[in-house]
């Protein structure tokens, strides 16, 4: 990198969505504009400048591009302890009320950036919507299900699935109650629960496979390991229908990962869901209603042709609203406003 005009910070080592958004936007940025991320844990592939270093760069203005608190206030630190000129942006996935510590810090910021229009709802000052946006070219429908479930060992007929961390959270249970009514009446259905759950919700997930196998399901209900992310799309590809039962999320990339994929998507009416899914892609329901969710489901299990019309439907949608690189190109066009 000859020139650096926006440094992205991430200062958790630790995986997590905010990290994965860094990991996944700045080398596509990185085509449009000088950009560099700083802080622990980035792989190679992601331009980066040490953190150490960044005090010491050569006198410019800069866009620095906060995502959590820590990363705000350490660049109002640059600013005012190093004299660095830098212009803030804040980008906000929450939707809950914030603190006066964090509303005190977003009033600092030059541009607050909010992930979907439910999340600006939430904050105090405008903001821009920017929705996040995944690579339709990694996450794309498969050129053949069967060969594809046979490699992985999967059953034939209808694959249902609920993917992402296991926990009440996410509504794992909720999705596991509504298969549990669902399933008996329909032989040739089989959902899938695919992910991990963290120590504290060990007992969670054991309580749920204590529930599908006293409903007489354990060859029905499937729990499968945690996949590594280059091995997603497939885990999507080989699905008829995706269901995500969050009661809370700040955005949540998976129905869209799926929809990309060809997979008509059943959600409940939190994060972006509403922004996502339509009735043409798919259905959205109350979070914890165990019975609305049921109720949704049932349809695309039981009609193929409604299934194949959401299928081209929920590619078409991501193709149009959801890339990854529309997100990059319109945070880049916020860039070159502040440097300006």
């Amino acid at each position: 990198m000859t020139q650096i005009d926006v440094i992205a910070p991430n200062l958790k080592r630790r995986l997590s969505g905010v990290t994965a958004t860094v990991v996944r936007l700045v080398p596509l940025q990185a085509r449009l504009i000088g950009i560099a991320a700083t802080g622990p844990g980035l792989p190679p592939s992601v331009p980066h400048v040490p953190l150490w270093r960044v005090p010491f760069l050569p006198r410019r203005r800069r866009v620095w591009h906060a995502r959590r608190n820590t990363e705000m206030l350490l660049g109002l630190a640059l600013k005012t302890l190093a004299r660095m000129d830098l212009k803030f942006v804040f980008t906000s996935a929450s939707q809950r009320r914030h603190t006066g510590y964090t509303k005190w810090l977003i009033s600092r910021m030059d541009a607050v950036v909010a992930t979907s229009a439910r999340t600006a709802g939430y904050l105090e000052r405008p903001a821009r919507v920017i929705l996040h946006g995944i690579d339709t070219a990694g996450f794309a429908p498969p050129s053949h299900r069967a060969a594809l479930r046979a490699r992985l060992g999967l059953p034939e007929g209808v694959l249902v699935g609920c993917y992402g961390r296991i926990r009440a959270q996410k509504g794992t249970d909720a999705f596991v109650e509504a298969m549990i009514g669902l399933l008996p009446q329909r032989p040739g259905v089989t959902a899938l629960v695919m992910g991990r759950a963290t120590e504290s919700h060990g007992a969670f997930l054991e309580g749920l496979k204590a529930r599908v196998a006293q409903a007489g399901l354990g060859g029905r209900i499937l729990f499968l390991p945690e996949v590594s992310v280059d091995k997603m799309a497939d885990w999507y590809r080989v699905l008829d229908l995706y269901v995500a039962p969050q009661r809370w999320e700040g955005f949540g990339l998976t129905p869209i990962e799926a929809m990309a994929c060809g997979v008509p998507v059943v959600a409940t009416r939190v994060g972006a869901f509403e922004e996502i899914v339509t009735p043409e892609t798919g259905a959205l329901v109350a979070p914890d209603d165990i019975g609305a969710l049921a109720a949704a489901v049932a349809p695309f299990l039981d009609d193929g042709a409604r299934r194949g019309a959401a299928s081209q439907a929920a590619r078409a949608r991501v193709m149009e609203r959801f890339r990854i690189e529309g997100e990059a190109e319109a945070l880049v066009a916020l860039y070159r406003e502040l440097l300006a």
